[in-house]
C-alpha cells in the first residue's frame, strides 16, 4: 500500500530533521511519480501548500490517522516456531501500533518458551486473550495443513483481519480481511525482474 511507505518514508525524514518535503522528494524516496503522490494524498484531503511542498511533522501525522496507527492494535500469533518467533521479538510491530498480546501453539514443545515480555501459551486459551484484549487482528505462522483451522477460530474469536505466512490459501467468511505474505513469491518476482531487464536489454 503507498500510503504506508509514504508514512515510512516521512518518518526517516522526520529523523534527519527535514521540515519541507516535496512531492516530487517523496516520489524519489518511494518509487513512484510525482503525480501519483499528489493523487493519493489529494484523495484524503488538501494537506500541502503550492510551491510550499508539505509539513513533514503534519502530513505524517494525517498519514497515521488514516493509515489507523494513531492508535494501539491488539494482535495475537499463532505458530511458534522459527518464523513465529521472529515477529513475536520485532520490536518494529510495536513502534506501528501493533501490539502483541498473545502467542500460541498447538504443540506443546514451545509451549511455556518466552518470546520478549510474552509466554507462548497453549491453543486452548487464544479465545480467552483475543476477548480479553479485543484483539481484532492475528498473524498465522503455522504449517499449510494447520492454517484454515487456525483462521477459522481466529474469526470465530473475534478477529477481523489476518495476515497470513503460511503457504495455504484461507478460506473465511466475507467482510473477513487477509493479506497473505509468501516470501517465494516476492523472491519470484524479483527474479522476473532481473530476467525480464536483461533480455530487454539484449533487445537493443
Amino acid at each position: 500500500m503507498r500510503l504506508a511507505v509514504y508514512s515510512r518514508f516521512l518518518e526517516q525524514l522526520q529523523e534527519q530533521g527535514h521540515g519541507t518535503v516535496s512531492s516530487c522528494m517523496i516520489a524519489r524516496g518511494t518509487g513512484v511519480t510525482p503525480a501519483q503522490v499528489r493523487k493519493d494524498l489529494a484523495y484524503f484531503g488538501e494537506f500541502g501548500t503550492r510551491g510550499v511542498g508539505y509539513d513533514v511533522e503534519a502530513l505524517s501525522g494525517h498519514l497515521k490517522r488514516i493509515l489507523g496507527l494513531d492508535r494501539k492494535w491488539p494482535t495475537v500469533l499463532v505458530g511458534a516456531g522459527k518464523l513465529g518467533s521472529a515477529l513475536a521479538l520485532y520490536e518494529g510491530f510495536l513502534t506501528r501500533g501493533f501490539h502483541i498480546v498473545g502467542v500460541f501453539d498447538i504443540d506443546p514443545d514451545p509451549v511455556g518458551n518466552r518470546f520478549g515480555q510474552l509466554d507462548v501459551l497453549p491453543m486452548e486459551r487464544l479465545e480467552e486473550v483475543i476477548q480479553r484484549y479485543g484483539a481484532q487482528i492475528g498473524i498465522i505462522t503455522v504449517p499449510a495443513n494447520a492454517a484454515q483451522e487456525v483462521g477459522e477460530r481466529l474469526v470465530d474469536a473475534g478477529v477481523r483481519a489476518i495476515l497470513n505466512f503460511s503457504p495455504y490459501v484461507l478460506n473465511l467468511p466475507e467482510g473477513i480481511i487477509v493479506r497473505h505474505v509468501d516470501f517465494t513469491l516476492h523472491l519470484e518476482t524479483l527474479t522476473f525482474n532481473l530476467v525480464y531487464k536483461k533480455e530487454e536489454f539484449k533487445t537493443f
